[in-house]
């Protein structure tokens, strides 16, 4: 009977320490440890996992091979708390839908941002998000894409330092992100929409 109670206590505490619906999305906005970050302040959201996607090299890496890679970020969510709209509005006030060189201080292709959709529903909810952000920008170019979800790699190994880097060096994180004008720029876009 011990045995009986202990399992049943460990199976309730696991079943309330991660959500039993759980959706992900995958999203790319710049330097991984900023996206990372934007969204695990979120309500709802149990994880962000650092990563590339969008391109052709198998098992890329941050030092080593990640040519047509995006630095991405996978989200973990539970839909009864947060929605994929409200994941995509947030997404949208945390980076720079105009730069189509990369973000912030950050450039090069691995930098640009993108929406990752993984099926039909997702991306009819990216191009409705992306041409909210456009009416609201009419005199702006809106370069953010919206591609079909490849294989996310997420960050292992001897790169492993990079996920929750926000958590592990928040001083080095807090100062390359005040040097590079994240905070600022969004600010100065989305004025008090933006969750800096």
């Amino acid at each position: 009977m011990k045995k009986l109670i202990v399992s049943l206590a460990f199976s309730i505490t696991a079943m309330v320490s991660s959500p039993l619906l759980a959706d992900t999305a995958v999203l790319a906005g710049g330097c991984f440890w900023c996206v990372e970050k934007d969204f695990e302040s979120l309500e709802g959201v149990s994880e962000a996992v650092s990563g590339f996607t969008g391109g052709t090299v198998e098992n890329p890496t941050y030092r080593g091979n990640h040519a047509g890679h995006y630095e991405a970020v996978k989200i973990t969510y539970d839909p009864a708390v947060i929605s994929y709209e409200q994941i995509l509005e947030h997404f949208w006030v945390n980076h720079d839908p105009f730069d189509a060189r990369g973000q912030f201080c950050d450039k090069g292709p691995e930098y640009l941002a993108a929406i990752f959709v993984a099926n039909d529903e997702e991306k009819k909810l990216a191009e409705l998000s992306k041409q909210r952000t456009i009416e609201r920008f009419p005199d702006k170019t809106v370069v953010t894409p919206i591609l079909a979800l490849t294989t996310f790699y997420p960050i292992k190994g001897n790169e492993i330092h990079h996920q929750d880097f926000y958590k592990k060096s928040p001083v080095r994180y807090n100062s390359y992100r005040y040097a590079c004008g994240r905070d600022k720029r969004l600010k100065y876009i989305w004025g008090d929409d933006a969750t800096v």
